[in-house]
Order: C-alpha cells, then sequence, then structure tokens
C-alpha cells in the first residue's frame, strides 16, 4: 500500500501535469490566433466595441459575444464580395450591435414598462424587432417579431374600430396597431384582457407608414397574435384555471367536434418542427408544434401557408393555451399524420402564451490574455486564476444556451447539453451516407464530428477537406457510447455555415488575411493561406473537363446499370442538377517556391479564364495550346492542404499525391 507521502507526491505529479498540459494548450491556441488574420481582427473588433462597456460583468449584456462579432463580419464579406475595409466591418459592426441590442429612452418610458423590463426573464426570440428600428427603416418585414406591451387600448371616435398603442421594453417609442377583428371578443372594455400592461407578441404585420395628413406610422390588423399570461398573477391564474384546465386531448371526440363541439387546451411545447413542404408540386408550407397536455399525452398543432410564422413566437418549454382550435382528422383525408387527429391554427382559435422562465446558469472563464478564453471545470478551477463567471441561460432540460457566450468555444471547451455553439476550425474529414452527412472539424485543441441536418439535401456548395469553416448553431449531445458528438440543423434557430476558403472577399479583404511565400508553406500547414503567386511550368499542366453536381461542387459518376448521373461526393442521383466543369492540376510559383496544386469549378475557370463550355468547344488543338497563352499570368490564390488523393477524374489515377488545392483565385496585375 502506498504511504501517504506517495499518494501526496502522485497527486502534486499529476496537478502538475495537467497544469502543464494546460499552458502548452494555452501556448497552442495563443500561436493560432497570432498566426491568423481573421482571428486577430475578430479579437481587434471585440477591443474596439468593449472600449465603452467597462469589464466583463456577471450578466453583461451590452457587450456583443465572439460568434457574434465573427458572424456578423463573415455576412458583411458575403454581402460584398469585392472586399471590405476595416472601417466597413467596424462600422458594420457597431451599427449592428446598436440595432441588436438597443435600450431606448427609459425617461420616455411608463413605468409598468420599467417594472416589466425588471422582472423580464424570457429568452428574446429570433427575429424580433423593436419598435424604435420600425421608425428608423421604415419598414418592416412579414416574418419579423414584435415582442409589444400595451400602452393603450382605445376605439377610434366615431367607430367600433379597436386600436392597441404598443411599446416595448427596448423602445423609447410606440405605435399604433388596428387590431384584428377576430380579438374583439377579449379586447372589450368591461371584460377583455387586452388591456394597459399586457404582453403581446405579433408578426404577419403590414407597416402603414405616415403618409398626407397622417403624422404616424401604423401597424394593420395582423391575425397572429398571441396573448401572454403570467401564472402568478390572480387575474391569468383565474382565466388558465376556468377556462383551460376542463379539457385535456383525451377528452376531444370527433363525434362531438361534427357536432360543433369547441375545446380550449393547455399543454407544453416540446418540439417546434422544421419547415416542410407539402402537395405535389410543393408549393404549401408547414409546421408542426409538438404538443403535451399535463397527461403526458402528445398531439401535433399545425400550421399551414401563412400561418407558418406563428411558430416564430413560441419557445419549446413554453405552455400553449389553445381556445378553440380546429381539429382536423386523418379519418376523412385532411390531414397527412400518422395521429388520429390533429390541432390546427382555424379561423376561431385564439392563443395564449406562458412563457419559459429561463434558468441561468454559471460558467467559470480563464482567459490566456484579453482576447482568449476557455470554460474552466472543476477539476482545474485551481490551476489559474478566474476572470468572472458569465451566466448563461439553462432550459428545462438543463441545457446551456451559448449564443452570447462572450469568448471564443475551442473543441476543448466542449461538454454535453450544450446549444448555440460555434465553431471555427478546419474540416479534417467528410463522411455522406444515405443523405446524412458528418464533419470532423479540428482546431487548435482537438477534433469533434459534427452530423449535418438538411431541410432537403446538401445546399453549403463545394466543401472539402483541409477547408476553414465557421459554424454556428451546433448543440452537443452524448452517444449511447459517451462519446461527445454534435448537431447541426439547416433550419435551426442562428444556425449559419460558412466556408472562408472559398470565400471571394477573403481575397479581397486585406485585414482578413495576410500573405505569404510558398516557401513557408509545408504540409503540416492547416487552414487557408493566401498567396500571391503566378502559373508556372505550363507545358505540365493538365486540363480536363466534366461534369460537377450544382449543389456541392463535386464530380459526378454515370452509372453504367441506369445511366443515371450520380454525386461522387452527396451520393444522390442529380439528374438536371449537373454542370461542366474544368478539373486542372498546374503549377504556382513565386520568387520562393513552386507548388503543384489541384483545383476544380469557378476556381479552375478563373486561372484559365475561360469557361468550360467555351474550352469545350474549341478544337482539340486549341485546347491543347490554350494554357500556354496564361504562362506567367499573376494571381492571387487562398490555398489549402487538402491531404487527399481522391481528387476526382485524373487526380485518381495520378500515383503521386497532390497536397494543395486552390480554392479561390482572383487575377491581380
Amino acid at each position: 500500500m502506498d504511504s501517504p507521502h506517495d499518494q501526496v507526491l502522485d497527486d502534486f505529479m499529476i496537478d502538475n501535469e495537467t497544469a502543464a498540459m494546460e499552458i502548452e494548450q494555452s501556448d497552442v491556441i495563443d500561436e493560432e490566433e497570432e498566426k491568423d488574420p481573421f482571428l486577430k481582427f475578430i479579437n481587434y473588433a471585440k477591443s474596439i466595441l468593449y472600449q465603452n462597456a467597462g469589464d466583463l460583468e456577471e450578466d453583461s449584456v451590452h457587450c456583443p459575444g465572439w460568434s457574434w462579432i465573427a458572424n456578423r463580419i463573415i455576412k458583411t464579406c458575403v454581402a460584398y464580395s469585392s472586399g471590405v475595409t476595416p472601417a466597413i466591418l467596424l462600422s458594420e459592426l457597431s451599427l449592428a450591435w446598436n440595432e441588436y441590442n438597443r435600450s431606448g429612452a427609459p425617461k420616455k418610458q411608463p413605468d409598468f414598462i420599467a417594472k416589466l423590463k425588471r422582472k423580464h426573464k424570457r429568452a428574446k426570440l429570433p427575429n424580433t424587432i423593436t419598435i424604435d428600428s420600425i421608425y428608423e427603416k421604415k419598414f418592416l418585414s412579414l416574418s419579423s417579431v414584435i415582442e409589444a406591451v400595451i400602452i393603450d387600448a382605445f376605439t377610434l371616435p366615431g367607430t367600433n374600430i379597436y386600436m392597441l398603442t404598443l411599446g416595448d421594453i427596448w423602445s423609447s417609442n410606440t405605435i399604433d396597431l388596428y387590431l384584428h377583428r377576430r380579438f374583439y371578443s377579449i379586447a372589450d372594455p368591461k371584460n377583455g384582457i387586452l388591456r394597459k400592461g399586457r404582453e403581446v407578441l405579433l408578426t404577419g404585420c403590414y407597416l402603414r407608414v405616415a403618409t398626407g395628413s397622417s403624422v404616424f406610422a401604423r401597424l394593420l390588423p395582423t391575425e397572429y397574435f398571441v396573448v401572454l399570461l403570467d401564472e402568478d398573477e390572480d387575474d391569468d391564474a383565474m382565466l388558465l384555471g376556468a377556462q383551460f384546465c376542463s379539457d385535456s386531448f383525451s377528452s376531444i371526440s370527433l363525434d362531438a367536434v361534427k357536432e360543433g363541439a369547441s375545446y380550449s387546451l393547455y399543454a407544453r411545447i416540446e418540439h417546434i418542427g422544421p419547415l416542410e413542404v407539402q402537395g405535389k408540386y410543393g408549393s404549401l408550407q408547414r409546421r408542426q408544434i409538438t404538443l403535451v397536455d399535463n397527461d403526458g399525452m402528445r398531439l401535433k398543432f399545425s400550421l399551414w401557408g401563412e400561418q407558418v410564422p406563428v411558430a416564430n413566437l413560441f419557445s419549446v418549454g413554453s405552455m400553449l393555451a389553445i381556445d378553440r382550435p380546429f381539429i382536423a382528422s386523418d379519418i376523412d383525408g385532411s390531414v397527412e399524420t400518422c395521429d388520429e387527429i390533429c390541432l390546427e391554427y382555424g379561423s376561431a382559435t385564439q392563443l395564449y402564451l406562458v412563457p419559459l422562465i429561463l434558468h441561468k446558469e454559471q460558467v467559470c472563464v480563464t482567459q490566456n490574455h484579453y482576447q482568449g478564453s476557455r470554460l474552466s471545470t472543476a477539476s482545474n478551477l485551481s490551476q489559474g486564476p478566474i476572470v468572472s463567471q458569465v451566466t448563461l441561460p439553462c432550459d428545462s432540460q438543463g441545457s446551456i444556451d451559448f449564443s452570447n457566450y462572450p469568448f471564443r468555444s475551442y473543441v476543448v471547451d466542449l461538454r454535453d447539453k450544450m446549444t448555440s455553439i460555434s465553431l471555427y476550425g478546419i474540416v479534417t474529414s467528410i463522411r455522406a451516407s444515405e443523405g446524412m452527412f458528418s464533419l470532423r472539424i479540428e482546431d487548435a485543441t482537438g477534433a469533434i464530428w459534427a452530423k449535418l441536418h438538411f431541410v432537403t439535401s446538401w445546399s453549403l456548395g463545394r466543401l472539402g477537406m483541409g477547408h476553414t469553416v465557421y459554424i454556428s448553431g451546433l448543440s452537443s449531445s452524448l452517444t449511447p457510447l459517451k462519446s461527445l458528438e454534435l448537431s447541426w440543423y439547416e433550419n435551426g434557430t442562428g444556425s449559419s455555415f460558412f466556408n472562408l476558403s472559398c470565400l471571394p472577399a477573403f481575397l479581397n479583404t486585406s485585414c482578413l488575411h495576410r500573405l505569404l511565400c510558398l516557401s513557408d508553406l509545408s504540409i503540416h500547414t492547416s487552414g487557408v493561406q493566401v498567396c500571391r503567386v503566378w502559373l508556372d511550368q505550363i507545358e505540365h499542366c493538365h486540363v480536363d473537363t466534366g461534369f460537377m453536381h450544382t449543389l456541392c461542387g463535386h464530380l459526378i459518376d454515370k452509372k453504367a446499370s441506369s445511366g443515371d448521373l450520380e454525386c461522387k461526393f452527396c451520393h444522390r442521383i442529380c439528374n438536371g442538377e449537373v454542370e461542366r466543369t474544368f478539373q486542372l492540376m498546374i503549377t504556382l510559383a513565386d520568387d520562393t517556391a513552386k507548388v503543384l496544386a489541384w483545383c476544380i469549378g469557378q476556381t479552375a475557370a478563373e486561372l484559365l479564364q475561360i469557361s468550360p463550355s467555351e474550352f469545350y468547344e474549341l478544337p482539340e488543338e486549341e485546347q491543347i495550346m490554350y494554357p500556354s497563352s496564361l504562362e506567367h499570368e499573376k494571381f492571387i490564390v487562398a490555398i489549402v492542404n487538402s491531404r487527399r488523393q481522391d481528387c476526382g477524374g485524373f487526380m485518381e489515377q495520378d500515383h503521386d499525391m497532390v497536397d494543395w488545392e486552390v480554392t479561390r483565385a482572383i487575377k491581380c496585375e
């Protein structure tokens, strides 16, 4: 048996080994962020936005998180493909953050709104816009969500038209809404609940701008209107108890429905399904919400066509009270569902919502320096100084929402039950099987597999090994074998996917990259690199044309048995989704070295300065001679270490591995 002295010595060695590993990992992170200009610019932009916000607070909502900044920078680059300047990026970030997190002018807000602001503990819904922004933009999208408070309810003089004056907790302005007639019964001054101080959610609104004698903008009537209830308020508790507690899902009778019976149901929102396309020609949209009543019975609540945006007003875990839903049955073929009945949003239906109050969990954060950080677990809290504790929302299942996490998340930080994760890393492996795609994403701290779920099929464009990607909207979970796995849903809240290696603006924006010499590249280089090169040894240039799948940018094969065209990457029959493409292997050179590289598609066309169709129509002798006219043409290229032999076409037959892929190119003088 070990002596106490030996045990203490062992513990000391383990602690020191852990500390050494963490220091080494910290050094690797620092080195990566120092070498990557994109990461450096995010940290620079973050420091600018933080200048007026002070130090990190426990529950700060005044400073944007790392992922918000990264997402906004990339979206700006997508919008301006010809490139942007640091000043443009910083301006866009500042304006977008002010819009996203405006606080309004509290001195102009009524006291009851200030009170609501203090007790406001639910998550801000996606697509939420402020009333102030409506006035500034003089525009309102039908998909926008307004989280409002009723300031006043009145009828227009000389009419029976109900009006609501709406405010919100973020704005100093108010706006009037023409109330839709289906809600007049609950707007009655004596018995109605639509009165001052009531919170409501609405979407599908049309804006009537100020014209002529009208000084103010107004909102036109919308049917997509949800009333918020608070179980802690006596009046709301009595309403729920009197109207919604006598019926349950099991009490619904189709015979009674046919005789005109109506129901008032109360259930928890368990799942909000993705947007589905129904009908022979894909012309009808549907979203289904899974509800669970107090007896544990489940029913689907379906939204069809123009009703679909109503789902944006819901949140998983909230309680939904449905007064007089339309009861559809699959017996008469009116719905396509495996259940006998389904609830729908009918012409007489009214919706009330008791929103989920988010619990919050503190996540300890340690920082390497101002711009870098990592999560601290119980085992390493003693290994370094804790700068702060960040409070993040936690849902009823214990999943923590990282959408507003202030720092960059690394693979080593990931744990079970994390949602809205953002990752920046390198694709090191891709699996595609029966419509399911999995990516292995690697950063300076490790690698992890992520499953990608698409609405229909692959829609991210060309993606290959060695490409640098930024993904947001990831969720973590444990597999049956207790290994950690990420999931990503294309239409999930906050989901985005960007391939920086193929982004045109990346080459045109000098603050997001630095020019390297070819001699600086090595087989150990990871991530996208940018070099200024010329085309060399054109006599060794290998040009071929073939066909690629337009959705994913990969080559296709013709199946011998059926003659159908099948994508090599996503293994789909893609007849009608193909276009002619180049397959190019060429030597790049600069003053320091030469590199053999390959590329296909638009990048190859940029280097050859001709379209595949035009090249294909040239006589054979001109095709052979054409590359010689390009010798010493200069380009700025994005190049990645593809680490693969299955490059497609003729490259599969080449015995020498071609390490480098050119993912983007622009001609320069």
